[in-house]
């Protein structure tokens, strides 16, 4: 037990130091350290609590933590991968802070600030592909055709401002018609 909150606690630190940019833009490095590196969930269960995350109040990098470290390890591991995730953006923003505001029109400050935006606009990318393109372990994608449906539904009705809580609740109507039926 005491080696998996280890590994927890070392996974999301990592997550917490590396994923710049806010949690879309992690989503990738969140799903190469749960999925791929300790398969401690599947592409499918990842693709899951990453809709979850985004629905329930709160950053999608704390509230996956919360929720992995719940599954891997119980309610310890749920507080050890909050608090190593939280820690990391919580030293930083200490320590910067104080350094930003004094350097914010530092030219090379700003250089490092615009030569991050790429990367991160490339880490979103990145994160929207996976769960655009997900593959279940059987080696086929989990989404079908109701899921395009409900996607390009969802996205055209953002397009025409539909408020985004009416959305949610009128995807979650449609899973629980299509898939509760079919």
């Amino acid at each position: 037990m005491i080696a998996t909150l280890l590994q927890l606690m070392l996974s999301y630190l990592k997550i917490g130091f590396f994923g710049f940019g806010g949690g879309y833009a992690m989503l990738s490095l969140i799903h190469s350290e749960v999925v791929v590196r300790n398969a401690w969930l599947t592409n499918g269960e990842f693709s899951d609590i990453v809709a979850i995350s985004q629905m329930t109040p709160g950053p999608i990098a704390l509230n996956s933590a919360t929720y992995i470290g719940y599954e891997v390890a119980g309610v310890l591991g749920s507080v050890v991968a909050t608090l190593a995730v939280s820690l990391p953006s919580l030293t930083l923003m200490l320590l910067l802070t104080r350094f930003f505001l004094r350097l914010h029109d530092n030219r090379y400050v700003q250089g490092v600030v615009r030569g991050m935006r790429p990367v991160v606009v490339g880490m979103i990318a990145s994160a929207a592909l996976l769960l655009i393109f997900p593959h279940s372990d059987e080696g086929r994608s989990f989404i079908d055709v109701w899921s395009w449906v409900i996607f390009a539904l969802t996205l055209l009705g953002s397009a025409r401002k539909i408020n985004p809580i009416a959305l949610i609740v009128a995807s979650g109507v449609a899973g629980i018609v299509i898939y509760g039926l079919f």
